[in-house]
């Protein structure tokens, strides 16, 4: 299974980190024409109890972008990941790692299974996997500098 791996030093620890990740991920996600969740847009996204990560639109409607298969805080974060124009048997799968690195945390973000939408799904834009794969490194890599710029809420 192809997969994209991302990663980012962040000036938190890795309780922390992982708490922007999750508990703030509203206020420092990036909304990306290229990687939309839904054709409105992305939304307002927000983790709902270690159970799934959600998206919520300005009309209220809610969309499941995937289910939790791992929440360890501090550690690792792992779900399921789909686009609102993805099939039901079309699912790709995030693994989040946090790994403290003297004063920072390294945060890997690890996206697989792009492989497995068809080339010329709406999602991948006509891309060939290889430069589906570098556009989401892209994307991936704009969420994590903005993570690292998000500051935890007092």
């Amino acid at each position: 299974m192809s997969a994209v791996i991302v990663s980012l030093r962040v000036a938190a620890s890795p309780e922390e980190a992982f708490d922007i990740f999750t508990a703030e991920i509203a206020a420092w996600w990036q909304p990306s024409a290229l990687f939309q969740l839904t054709p409105r847009g992305d939304g307002t996204l927000s983790f709902e109890e270690e159970v799934r990560l959600i998206t919520t639109l300005p009309n209220g409607k809610v969309f499941e972008i995937g289910r939790v298969t791992a929440w360890q805080r501090g550690q690792r974060l792992a779900f399921s990941w789909r686009q609102a124009t993805f099939t039901p048997d079309q699912i790709t799968h995030v693994d989040v790692h946090f790994e403290a690195v003297g004063e920072e945390t390294r945060v890997t973000v690890e996206h697989r299974g792009w492989d497995t939408i068809p080339q010329e799904h709406v999602a991948r834009h006509g891309f060939p996997l290889a430069a589906t794969q570098m556009r989401l490194a892209e994307y991936w890599r704009a969420q994590l500098a903005a993570l690292s710029r998000a500051r935890r809420s007092p």
